[in-house]
């Protein structure tokens, strides 16, 4: 069943559920901080509508700085910003910031663990038509490997404004990640969000797996883990929006509780949520361990839900993996 003192949204499991774009929470998340923060600052690579910081521009135009296609400048403009006294927020679509910009962003920001905020936009195949040019998969792992750099990604846009928020107040650089296509609303106001934890939305007794995710494929779990439910296996399904830290804590917590883990997210299977867990249980509890993700391949255009279910991450690929885990338990 679902956690009740997580007050998730009621409508998880209905055809209706409200779907909004998770980026719409990071342009939330930073008009909030512009307006309690003078020192908050936003700068854009010619892509201030579609990564949600032009309201932010339009009501603080002294504050926001449009640098056009040159993500190098951005990050190294950001990096002085940021050893200044300043918190910038630097945002492009995630192929070209980190991807354009790596080492820009590693000897200038991460380096000298400048106060920058990176918003890497258009992540995960969920992208859809756009193609592999604009679908970052291989982000997260670009960024967790980075010293100095913290990763968040968040499931849902009211979860997006909380990270987005929470991301100024740490002090040196952070990777957010967002996905572009609407997608379930699964948290609420007053479901935590607490960089570095892990927080269990979905418990069956007696639980055999525990699934891990991370961003917006969180649904496609809680799904899964409820149609497992009535099929007689029973799963623990948590959320890891902090990539890094990761909450080694939990994650031995769960293993020990189930004997098995499977990570899910819209990433390559390296590098990212699932390697992360994997060097946990290596270190400190070693269990069979599945992962849903990218498969060592780049996306192609096509329809969001499409392509998530031919790139194995739909419901059927989750239970599939679940079912491997527990087989593998000794």
């Amino acid at each position: 069943m679902l956690n009740p003192k997580l007050k998730l949204n009621p409508k998880i499991f209905d055809e209706d559920i409200e779907e909004v774009p998770i980026r719409n929470g990071f342009g939330e998340g930073l008009l909030f901080l512009g307006s309690k923060n003078d020192d908050v600052v936003a700068l854009s690579a010619d892509l201030a509508e579609s990564t949600r910081v032009e309201e932010f521009a339009k009501k603080y135009p002294e504050r926001f700085i449009e640098v056009g296609v040159a993500e190098q400048n951005m990050a190294t403009i950001a990096a002085g910003l940021g050893v200044s006294g300043k918190i910038p927020f630097i945002a492009s679509y995630a192929t070209f910031s980190p991807g354009r910009n790596y080492e820009q962003i590693r000897t200038t920001i991460a380096y000298n663990n400048s106060n920058v905020k990176i918003a890497g936009h258009h992540a995960g195949v969920s992208v859809g038509p756009d193609g592999a040019t604009h679908q970052a998969t291989e982000d997260v792992a670009i960024m967790r490997v980075m010293p100095n750099m913290k990763v968040f990604v968040p499931c849902d846009a009211i979860e997006a404004k909380k990270a987005t928020i929470a991301a100024a107040s740490i002090n040196g650089p952070v990777y957010l990640r967002f996905g572009r296509e609407k997608s379930a609303v699964i948290t609420t106001e007053d479901t935590p969000f607490n960089p570095g934890t892990m927080e269990v939305f979905w418990e069956s007794r007696k639980p055999q797996a525990a699934i891990i995710v991370s961003g917006l494929l969180l649904r496609n779990a809680l799904l899964a883990a409820k149609e497992l439910e009535k099929e007689k296996i029973n799963v623990l399904v948590l959320n890891s929006p902090s990539i890094k830290p990761i909450d080694e804590k939990k994650i031995k917590e769960v293993a020990e509780k189930t004997g098995a883990i499977i990570t899910v997210e819209e990433h390559q299977i390296s590098g990212g949520l699932g390697g992360a867990v994997a060097e946990v249980l290596a270190k400190r509890k070693p269990v069979p361990v599945e992962f849903v993700g990218m498969k060592d391949t780049f996306g192609e255009s096509g329809s969001p839900a499409d392509l998530i279910e031919k790139y194995g991450m739909g419901i059927k690929d989750i239970k599939e993996a679940v079912r491997q885990a527990i087989a593998r338990k000794s």
